[in-house]
């Protein structure tokens, strides 16, 4: 899975998601201090889904319309530890019928909701 981990994601869940298999590039290995907005794009552009513990976006794509990538998953606990992150977004990823493009996610410990995103243009 393509993967654009925001600057909030923890460096040992970055490497643990990669070792686990996905394509993950990190806004704070490649663009430090962006802003949200540059966020947004750079998934969109690449195809990525956006793993984050900002709640911003959410107000971004469904209020103010910027264009969305192709997921996004806010990620809504404080962390136990700087890999947990990563265990739950593997486990929501290899979920076995849940379908992750086009979607917002909001991930709890025990709780997964799932919002459609807004139609992208194009």
């Amino acid at each position: 899975m393509k993967l654009l981990v925001n600057e909030n994601i923890p460096k040992a869940s970055v490497h643990d998601l990669r070792r686990r298999g996905h394509d993950v590039v990190s806004v704070a290995e490649v663009a430090p201090a962006i802003s949200d907005r540059q966020v947004l794009k750079m998934a969109e552009t690449e195809g990525r889904i956006l793993i984050t513990f900002d709640s911003d976006y959410g107000e971004l794509v469904y209020f103010q319309g910027v264009p969305c990538p192709t997921g996004i998953i806010y990620l809504r606990f404080v962390p136990s530890n700087p890999l947990e992150p990563a265990e739950q977004v593997d486990q929501l990823l290899t979920q076995s019928g849940l379908e992750i493009i086009g979607g917002f996610f909001v991930l709890d410990r025990s709780v997964i909701r799932r919002r459609k995103l807004p139609e992208r243009e194009g």
